[in-house]
């Protein structure tokens, strides 16, 4: 693109582009974690805003530079507001800029919310594929009817194409029949039955995804769940510290999940120590931990969310979008040069 110019890629675009290709989406998402665990990343802590007297809200800044063959950095900047929904609007809206890692220039502006949950599904459903014994898992639970779990039912049903069944759960009883219904879009195969407390999630399925909007821990007995079972914590605070210490743990990046009171931060807190966490997802994937500790435990994939995923994805959508003329071009957004206005007046 020629310097000075600025693509800007809305989210009718990014659906479009993202639309039946989660293979790719996860396949980035893959490669960006093996980056970071060869150090061809630069990733500072995630900024929390938060808000007095609000503290369900948020909106969080997420930095990162992606090398070994992406060659891109840029920031994400995500709001959650939980409340939304009720308003019939939703909890999450986010931005992304791309910068030049030659210039430093932004040379993208791009819708960033369905960026952000296609990341976190394509991450739990690679998470899971990996560190998930059974490769013809029928049944999965859901806990949380919100975006996120439908895009990682989604992505689970692509890299579980035996994928049948789905017990959800949701506080709010009308959320999880719009859920259900939604799910029977994905594939006609698919069934959904809906329950009415966790532990029957938990006791329901091999694999199972929690992305709630809690802020606290409410679930500390994960016995109904059944030997072998892998948990996808994407939500990060619905597991008790006690919880988190019963399990076989594996996380994303240990410094970064390791804060803002996470339940893997809370368990960190009770020990004095991060040794409860066997390993990342990183270092399954590069073959140097093994996919399990053993058959029997219950394995908890906690991911604190890299910004360097979305950095693999938002380029992805950019050259989508660039191969089919997609995006509105801003020229000559930046300012008459410095170095130009002293040259024309010599």
């Amino acid at each position: 693109m020629r310097d000075g110019n600025i693509v800007i890629i809305d989210g009718r675009q990014v659906k479009s582009a993202l639309t039946g290709r989660e293979a790719e989406v996860i396949e980035a998402v893959r490669w960006a974690y093996v980056a970071h665990a060869k150090g061809r990343t630069s990733l500072p802590h995630s900024t929390f805003l938060r808000f007095p007297d609000q503290r369900q809200n948020r909106i969080i800044a997420l930095a990162a530079y992606l090398g070994d063959g992406f060659d891109v950095a840029g920031i994400k900047w995500i709001a959650s507001f939980p409340e939304n929904v009720k308003a019939n609007i939703d909890r999450a809206s986010a931005v992304m800029v791309l910068n030049s890692t030659t210039t430093g220039r932004p040379e993208a502006i791009i819708e960033g919310s369905l960026i952000s949950a296609q990341r976190t599904a394509a991450s739990a459903a690679l998470a899971a594929s990996v560190l998930h014994g059974d490769k013809s898992v029928t049944h999965a639970g859901v806990i949380g009817c919100g975006v996120i779990n439908f895009e990682i039912v989604k992505f689970l049903k692509t890299v579980y194409p035996s994928l049948t069944r789905l017990t959800v759960f949701d506080v709010d009883a009308g959320r999880a029949d719009s859920f259900a219904e939604r799910c029977s879009q994905i594939s006609a195969t698919l069934k959904t039955r809906i329950v009415w407390d966790t532990e029957e999630v938990l006791a329901s399925a091999p694999v199972i995804s929690i992305a709630t909007t809690a802020i606290e821990p409410h679930i500390s007995d994960l016995s109904p769940c059944a030997t072998g079972s892998t948990i996808l914590h994407i939500s990060l605070r619905d597991l008790t510290a006690e919880a988190i210490l019963t399990t076989d743990n594996v996380v994303d990046d240990p410094d970064h999940v390791c804060r803002a009171g996470t339940s893997v931060h809370l368990a960190e807190q009770t020990l004095g120590h991060r040794r409860f966490i066997r390993c990342t997802l990183a270092d399954v994937l590069m073959e140097s931990a093994p996919p399990r500790r053993n058959e029997e435990d219950i394995v908890v994939f906690s991911p604190f969310g890299l910004g360097i995923l979305d950095l693999a994805v938002g380029s992805l959508v950019r050259r989508l979008c660039a191969e089919h003329d997609r995006g509105m071009v801003l020229t000559s957004f930046f300012p008459e040069p410095w170095a130009e206005f002293e040259l024309s007046h010599r």
